[in-house]
């Protein structure tokens, strides 16, 4: 079975050194599951599973055992150029992702393509009761709408959410810190009038502070926009 061979693929293919490394940085994920097989490699090895017809039979697997099996199918599913299909895949999908990186690299090609029809998506992803779904929600909003189709409802829908969950406030930090960046004068009044948890808040600051797309005049004023704790 296909799975089977991807399995013995991906073990032929492990760095016990990155696994190390990568156990570090992933603290949801129990250290027994990471195989080690750096990314490069599993892009690599997604571009010509994709192509597979019985790729499906691989995808339907779920939940899979292994990290580095899921960071390869959200790497399988980024390589689906049918709209629906893909959308349908990552539905399917992201009620098992349990890690931020898993999360963070599921970035569907297509979508660029299909911009309007997955603001819908967006919306259902960002009110969804599941931390990496959320989260996938703000990273698809902050990927595919901080430039020529931004609207100020978007920065509005971050704003709006409210979660104890740490991925999920990073992430609209991290979303915040970027539309600092490239929308400034639209973001900066969220920053100004406090709109987001005190921790968030700051983080975005601190993000932003941190950004090389930021004026040095921009930064100290963030700066003194920060809250105490």
């Amino acid at each position: 079975m296909i799975t089977e061979e991807i399995k013995e693929e991906l073990f032929q293919t492990q760095d016990t050194v990155y696994r190390d490394f990568q156990a570090k940085l992933l603290p949801t994920v129990a250290y027994d599951t990471i195989i080690g097989v750096r990314t490069p490699a599993l892009r690599k090895l997604a571009k010509k599973l994709a192509k597979r017809e019985d790729i499906g039979d691989f995808l339907k697997v779920l939940p899979h055992l292994y990290f580095d099996e899921n960071q390869l199918h959200a790497f399988i599913i980024s390589e689906e150029k049918d709209f629906a299909r893909c959308v349908a895949e990552v539905n399917r999908f992201l009620p098992y992702v349990d890690n931020w990186a898993t999360c963070d690299q599921l970035s569907p090609k297509v979508f660029k393509k299909h911009r309007q029809e997955l603001l819908t998506y967006i919306q259902e992803w960002i009110a969804a009761d599941r931390t990496y779904v959320v989260r996938f929600g703000i990273g698809m909003l902050m990927e595919h709408f901080l430039d020529d189709d931004f609207d100020m409802a978007y920065l509005e829908m971050v704003s709006k959410i409210r979660s104890e969950e740490y991925y999920v406030n990073m992430m609209t930090a991290w979303y915040f810190a970027t539309a600092l960046a490239k929308q400034y004068e639209a973001a900066l009044p969220f920053i100004e009038e406090r709109r987001l948890e005190p921790w968030t808040h700051n983080k975005a600051i601190q993000k932003s502070i941190e950004s090389n797309r930021i004026a040095k005049e921009q930064k100290l004023y963030l700066k003194g926009l920060k809250v105490s704790l």
